[in-house]
């Protein structure tokens, strides 16, 4: 069979990186490191959580519909022998991952993908020491090709410091996954009942959180890791469905992705801290088009000197204007309309409604002073993860969107949307035969992107790799990399 991808990767002016992609975690093995780090309730913990994952099929309809069970995927990873084979073994990965038409990958997990979704913060912090330790034992022999993230739990600041400094100091990882929006209880509802049962909500840790992240955000620096996010919102309420699974999946990574950048553009990351770059994993480049362009649009509209204040209407007016135009009803109310000028806030007056304690520059934080402003922060600091498959990917480099974004080639290697291995490069490289994007843009997408994302905060990260020349004379780098601080 005519290697398509090898192919075409032949006929490359550049490596390709391969930003997002997944490796089948062996869980018996797992479970062995699990249980060195917990202990064997850790295990016990971690098979019970299974079973309780799997209690839509064990479950008759009336059940599910009667305790709104949602329908979670019935099966995840490749069917293709050789590919579920080569997702197992790293070994078998290294030797295939030229004839896929790869140079380097990023390795996130499959079933560690949960783990940053377990309640039970014990179990949670074990799990991702385990996952930890496996994986960097497991990929230490192929470092020239591979570089694995770390698992961090990050519900509190702390423990996300700690399992950061026991990963990139002790196990030489050179990057980091973590969840960004912690379902955290609310503190009214969760008062005299079971925290795991009260209603909760979305903490995107960058906004408003309960918790001082500015401690692990500075770690992140020192350390010279880029923050990237992993995960979805399968469990927010709009992904209810209990016969569907598509209805639950579809635009997850996305929705997840969207709330942690409006906290991290919003809460003022990138403007304190502006050498940390920000990766968004697996959920495309289209929600952070229409991001970039609402945000521009709001700031506009929502900054201190674009704001319209109440006290600009004026009351004489209006009253004169109701004489006019108004039926009997709404001249016998004209008075009472004055302290209901504003159809989201009734029956209040006017002077109320612009108490100067009341008005905020939503943008403040931000540091942001123009549209420029916001369009740096989505060209300079955020990185996006896009499937090989995903034509949307176009629209980052579409001039009219009056800003260039940074989307990241991600093979997601292992998953069921990806049937044959083979098959990812080619997928992608369709976008240039049919003229979407320029040779150019498919440059920055597998290639220059993802090089800029890791060496933003560390020069060194391609250092030892087969594409380290290349990557240097990509951007430029000759700076070593800093000391971090104690």
């Amino acid at each position: 069979m005519d290697n398509r991808a090898a192919e075409i990767h032949a006929g490359l002016k550049h490596p390709v990186i391969d930003g997002d992609g997944h490796w089948m975690e062996p869980i018996p093995v797992f479970l062995e490191y699990l249980r060195e780090v917990g202990g064997a309730g850790s295990v016990d913990q971690m098979r019970a959580l299974w079973r309780r994952n799997q209690a839509w099929y064990r479950a008759t309809w009336p059940e599910r519909q009667h305790n709104r069970l949602r329908r979670t995927i019935w099966w995840g990873v490749t069917s293709n022998t050789l590919d579920k084979a080569t997702a197992l073994l790293p070994a078998l990965l290294n030797e295939r991952l030229p004839e896929l038409g790869i140079d380097f990958a990023l390795i996130y997990p499959s079933f560690g993908l949960t783990i940053n979704g377990i309640v039970q913060d014990d179990l949670q912090r074990a799990a991702a020491r385990a996952y930890n330790m496996m994986t960097a034992d497991m990929f230490a022999p192929f470092v020239a090709r591979f570089a694995p993230v770390a698992i961090l739990p990050a519900r509190t600041p702390d423990e996300a410091i700690d399992e950061l400094e026991y990963a990139v100091r002790q196990r030489g990882f050179k990057a980091i996954m973590l969840r960004g929006n912690q379902e955290r209880p609310i503190p009214s509802a969760a008062e005299g009942i079971d925290p795991q049962k009260a209603a909760w909500y979305c903490d995107t840790i960058a906004l408003d959180s309960p918790y001082d992240y500015e401690p692990f955000w500075q770690r992140c620096v020192d350390l010279g890791v880029a923050v990237t996010q992993h995960a979805g919102s399968v469990r927010w309420s709009d992904r209810a469905s209990i016969s569907n699974f598509t209805y639950n999946h579809v635009g997850h990574f996305a929705e997840s992705n969207h709330a942690f950048a409006r906290g991290v553009f919003l809460g003022g990351l990138v403007r304190r801290y502006p050498s940390l770059n920000f990766g968004f994993m697996e959920g495309g480049v289209s929600w952070a088009c229409q991001m970039c362009a609402d945000l521009i649009e709001h700031w506009e509209k929502r900054r201190r000197a674009g704001l319209q204040y109440p006290s600009a209407t004026k009351v004489a007016e209006m009253h004169q204007l109701i004489e006019r135009y108004g039926d009997q009803r709404l001249k016998a109310n004209a008075d009472a309309i004055m302290n209901n000028l504003d159809a989201f806030r009734p029956e209040c007056s006017l002077e109320e409604l612009g108490r100067p304690e009341h008005v905020s520059d939503d943008f403040e934080a931000a540091g942001i002073n123009s549209k420029e402003d916001v369009r740096a922060v989505f060209s300079d600091n955020f990185y996006f993860g896009c499937e090989a498959d995903d034509r949307a990917t176009m629209w980052a480099f579409d001039p009219r969107m009056g800003v260039r974004l940074r989307p990241v080639f991600s093979s997601d290697f292992t998953h069921f949307d990806v049937p044959d291995f083979r098959e990812v490069i080619p997928e992608a490289f369709e976008m240039v035969e049919k003229g979407f994007v320029t040779e150019q843009d498919f440059r920055e997408f597998t290639f220059t992107n993802a090089a800029r994302l890791h060496t933003g905060n560390n020069p060194d990260f391609f250092k030892g790799t087969v594409i380290e020349q290349a990557v240097a004379n990509e951007l430029g780098l000759k700076t070593p990399l800093p000391v971090a601080k104690a």
